[in-house]
């Protein structure tokens, strides 16, 4: 087993999503936590796939090192602790994935910007809170209160993953609203996805019933 799939999301974008499509095609997925390395005992134990990423590079020589026992990443951003961690938005570690696992894939999920922006802004203390009040890679403090600017942040990330990509065959921008997207993640992963809905929603987005529970601060 290794890593085959990281998604480079931002959340609300359809992470949880893609990671229930992912586990009933068979793969086995870290998303956002890894609450089986967690001490049950110590409720302030986190153990975040992002912090993983980090560790596995700078302490191990390679993002993946920790990380061996997964072969699908679908949430890898977190703000916990005073600590804000993007995986997805830093090149270098990105760089570092692509030299070590040359056909890794990288599948980065979206909605339309706008609602996107809605459902961070509507998500617990994520837009209105968590996001403004922290560094996160090209959303400075005390930006991010406001629609516009999570917008431009949104755009600004998956324009930034598509020049640093451009030409890598196995990357792929996935908008999760696309009626096509079955079959084409289906190609790109090279294994039939028996299930694709809408997970984690908004109250006030939802539109497909599923059986799964929001948590905080992904989607």
């Amino acid at each position: 087993m290794g890593l085959d799939v990281i998604n480079l999301g931002l959340p609300k974008s359809g992470t949880t999503t893609l990671r229930l499509a992912l586990e009933a095609a068979g793969f086995r997925v870290a998303d956002h936590r890894l609450k089986e390395r967690e001490d049950p005992q110590d409720p302030s134990d986190r153990a975040f796939v992002g912090a993983m990423l980090y560790e596995g590079l700078y302490k191990r020589g390679d993002p993946a090192a920790l990380l061996r026992d997964y072969e699908a990443l679908t949430e890898i951003s977190f703000i916990y602790g005073g600590n804000s961690i993007w995986p997805q938005c830093d090149q270098a570690l990105l760089l570092a994935l692509r030299k070590l696992h040359p056909k890794l894939r990288f599948v980065a999920t979206r909605r339309d910007t706008e609602e996107m922006a809605r459902s961070i802004m509507r998500w617990n203390n994520l837009g209105k809170l968590r996001l403004p009040l922290s560094n996160v890679p090209g959303l400075p403090v005390g930006y991010g209160y406001e629609l516009d600017e999570q917008m431009i942040w949104i755009d600004g990330h998956y324009e930034a993953l598509a020049h640093w990509f451009r030409n890598d065959p196995f990357y792929m921008e996935v908008n999760v609203a696309d009626p096509h997207v079955v079959p084409r993640l289906e190609r790109f992963l090279g294994r039939k996805l028996p299930w694709w809905g809408q997970a984690n929603a908004n109250p006030a987005d939802r539109s497909v019933s599923t059986d799964t529970t929001p948590t905080e601060g992904r989607g």
